[in-house]
């Protein structure tokens, strides 16, 4: 697919939003053969660079064990530096963290407050989310 072969050459460049993006290809196969371990590399490079899109990335593969050993505590401190900068995606995320006592304790307030946060941006799954909690 040509918008891969493009994400991939401006991730070269050091374009963070094409390293996440070609990221995104790889992880899924989208126009590229599907690469897991490499996909977990850009989106660091994308993370590191302070792009919101890569450290909600990093986080979802260190919570999960994807392309990744599962980390609780990792995935905790990206998710956090993703909703920091305001990512509805990262926002949702920190949010269940709290829910489901994940890299740290349970705090049904917190989460809510992130959950609001998200919400507030559309994130639909993160108004799901609140209704779950009937908030």
């Amino acid at each position: 697919m040509k918008a891969a072969g493009v994400f991939e050459q401006l991730a070269n460049e050091g374009h963070s939003d094409s390293q996440f993006w070609i990221g995104m290809c790889l992880y899924w196969g989208r126009g590229v053969s599907e690469d897991e371990a490499k996909a977990f590399e850009w989106y660091n490079e994308s993370a590191n660079q302070g792009n919101s899109y890569g450290q909600w990335m990093v986080g979802w593969c260190y919570c999960g064990g994807r392309a990744t050993s599962l980390d609780e505590s990792k995935a905790l401190e990206w998710y956090r530096k993703s909703a920091e900068q305001d990512n509805r995606y990262g926002q949702a995320e920190l949010g269940d963290c709290y829910r489901f006592g994940v890299g740290l304790a349970e705090d049904t307030n917190s989460a809510i407050m992130w959950y609001r946060k998200s919400a507030d941006q559309g994130h639909e799954d993160a108004t799901n989310r609140l209704k779950a909690l009937n908030m």
